[in-house]
């Protein structure tokens, strides 16, 4: 993948954390507890799932599966990132670098690509319910799945690609914290890089505008299913199965279009560095915790397995 560069540069310095060399041990320690439970309750979220039969639907099945994904993406970046706030010499090698953005990419578009998963699985729970069992069947689940893996993976392969096969000619400072794009287009030369750089970025934003949309659609045909149920309280069930998805939505999609769509013009480091880590780590920080305060049987189900051994007189 990497055969074609013709770089003179071996490694590279990240200096994201540089603008705040008081906070650092604060930051570590802030970074290392989001982690942690980041960790913990992507981690119950699974445990609860394959332990509960009656959680051995599409539904939470893809639910595990967004877990997995969310823990892949956060290993990938913040274990490094830690390790660098209690460095002095943040380097990094010229393969690891494109690995960790091969793995970020990959992770981080595996989850777009589940979110939308989810989205049709609640539009057809909701729009087509006596054919829910035919169109999100073991077999169908399975290759939606693999198709979002996929997915994932080809996005990682084509953007680490396109950014590797450019010529590093120096400095070799990364104004971030990890190795991510536009701070390593900074940092490339020759006659191709506005062209991968348009290339890089359009591919990116059409991928998740992609995602977004078929989300959006999901929903406009379940808001309009739902409100042709006569009841109030079925119309409150209904939507009660689609909040804690369209919450993550929104969340993900929120911090992903402040680091993809932001205008152009004069940005500071100290800027980029803070909203990397809003989309990094406290957007897979929040999802858990959505998932388990919004969704009252899963929040039910890992009080009654985990929580019930800890404190059985409080059950």
């Amino acid at each position: 993948m990497l055969g074609a560069n013709h770089s003179t540069v071996t490694q590279f310095i990240l200096i994201g954390f540089s603008a705040f060399p008081h906070l650092q041990l604060m930051l570590f320690l802030l970074l290392l507890l989001m982690y942690l439970f980041t960790l913990l309750g992507n981690l119950l979220i699974m445990a609860t799932v394959w332990s509960e039969r009656g959680f051995h639907t599409p539904m939470y099945l893809l639910l595990c599966a967004l877990s997995v994904s969310e823990i892949l993406y956060t290993v990938a970046i913040i274990p490094r990132m830690l390790a660098d706030l209690l460095s002095t010499r943040c380097s990094i090698t010229f393969l690891a670098c494109a690995s960790q953005m091969f793995f970020s990419f990959t992770f981080g578009f595996t989850h777009s690509f589940l979110l939308t998963v989810m989205g049709y699985d609640r539009y057809v729970a909701i729009c087509h319910p006596l054919r829910y069992n035919v169109l999100m069947s073991p077999r169908g689940c399975a290759c939606l799945l693999g198709c979002s893996w996929a997915g994932g993976s080809v996005m990682g392969m084509v953007v680490t690609t396109a950014i590797f096969h450019l010529s590093f000619c120096g400095p070799n400072e990364i104004h971030h914290f990890a190795c991510h794009v536009p701070p390593l287009l900074k940092l490339a030369c020759g006659d191709d890089v506005l062209m991968v750089a348009l290339g890089v970025g359009l591919v990116c934003i059409m991928a998740l505008l992609g995602c977004l949309l078929l989300i959006l659609l999901s929903y406009a045909f379940i808001v309009a299913t739902i409100l042709k149920i006569p009841s109030v309280e079925g119309r409150n069930k209904a939507f009660s199965t689609c909040a804690s998805h369209l919450t993550v939505v929104v969340v993900h999609y929120g911090f992903a279009s402040v680091i993809y769509l932001k205008p152009k013009g004069p940005q500071s480091p100290e800027g980029d560095t803070l909203m990397g880590i809003t989309y990094t780590v406290l957007t897979p920080f929040l999802s858990p915790i959505i998932f388990s305060l919004r969704n009252k049987e899963l929040k039910v189900a890992i009080k009654k397995t985990f929580f019930s051994k800890l404190y059985p007189e409080k059950i």
